[in-house]
């Protein structure tokens, strides 16, 4: 049977806000498909937010609830499900899962089994890309874009080796090779993770070192985040 993936499902922060359109089309379309779970965070919300989504009723019944108190219990069991070929539409009380949220440690282990894990639609990329990651994130820095200039690079990267928290960096397309080498060169054993054009056809997550998201990278330029 082929496996299935983890989907995060973005939601308003607050009930008054609608649910995106897009968003709401692709929930209706796997409503109807035996292949599709919805896990939520608590109970309550989630029956409230489903219905005024304007979603089926009966699906409420086959709800799976992953949070804090049922993780430990539900974690190995979601994997498994996923490789039996399920698709997991992971959502949390609101806004965006596994970003500061329980279902962190289920976007890891998915990473861990080989898994597919994507997310449908959101507005922002850094946030979207920590979430993405399955790395732990209590607290993280935005280094943002590199410097250019070689003098203030070197530095740049100087600093993020001796930061240890998670840390988001960004730069053009053309250059992700050479940031690899220069990561490489001054914290190969750091782990990362590489997100590729999200949101688009092409999207692609990487996780490893420096060095081996070297070796693994398409030739094509993408857009890119960076998690270390």
């Amino acid at each position: 049977m082929p496996k299935g993936q983890l989907i995060l499902v973005p939601t308003p922060i607050s009930l008054e806000w609608p649910l995106d359109p897009h968003i709401v089309e692709q929930l209706q379309k796997a409503q109807g498909t035996e292949g599709s779970l919805f896990v939520f965070e608590e109970p309550k919300s989630a029956r409230r937010r489903w219905l005024s989504w304007g979603l089926s009723r009966e699906q409420i019944e086959k709800f799976v609830y992953y949070n804090e108190h049922t993780r430990d219990q539900e974690l190995d069991n979601l994997i498994q499900l996923i490789k039996g070929g399920k698709t997991v539409y992971l959502m949390s009380d609101c806004g965006l899962p596994a970003f500061c949220d329980p279902g962190q440690r289920l976007v890891d282990q998915a990473h861990r089994s080989g898994l597919r894990i994507t997310a449908l639609s959101f507005s922002n990329s850094v946030a979207l890309a920590i979430a993405l990651s399955g790395f732990e994130h209590r607290q993280f820095v935005f280094q943002g874009f590199l410097p250019r200039d070689k003098d203030s690079r070197k530095k740049a990267l100087i600093n993020c080796s001796k930061e240890k928290r998670v840390q988001i960096v960004m730069d053009t397309p053309y250059r992700l090779k050479k940031l690899l080498q220069e990561l490489d060169g001054v914290m190969s054993t750091r782990f990362c993770m590489l997100a590729l054009d999200l949101g688009k056809e092409t999207e692609l997550l990487l996780r490893g070192s420096p060095s081996k998201l070297g070796k693994t990278i398409p030739d094509d330029k993408r857009e890119f985040v960076l998690v270390i």
